[in-house]
């Protein structure tokens, strides 16, 4: 239901249907809008990604971020987490059906930045 602001006779504003709880949007960038998460998303779009690798494609990220997001990440069941060796330990990361579903939004979001030179 969408919030609407009324003024009565006296000038005063007063909203109906306010939110309380996160909305859609909220909601939405809660998962895919923390640091980092949209570009790790983004770079796992074509196939699976080894950590090292991705930590690299992300260039400013420390690897202890890149870790603490893709967690957050799996735990939302947008990436899945591939042990593709124990010794060494290997791991490869790749978007479930979930996770690809936002591909389409960081694209939109993708060209918007670059079509206003943000």
């Amino acid at each position: 239901m969408e919030s609407i602001v009324k003024t009565d006779s006296k000038g005063r504003k007063k909203v109906l249907n306010a939110c309380t709880e996160p909305c859609a949007i909220e909601k939405g960038m809660r998962l895919i809008g923390g640091k980092w998460k949209g570009s790790i998303i983004y770079h796992l779009k074509d196939e699976p990604v080894r950590f090292n690798d991705l930590a690299r494609m992300l260039g400013g990220a420390s690897k202890k971020m890149v870790d603490q997001r893709l967690k957050e990440l799996e735990s939302e069941g947008m990436v899945l987490r591939k042990v593709i060796s124990d010794r060494p330990v290997a791991v490869t990361y790749e978007l479930t059906d979930f996770g690809k579903t936002a591909l389409n939004i960081l694209d939109e979001l993708r060209v918007w930045s670059e079509s206003h030179k943000i």
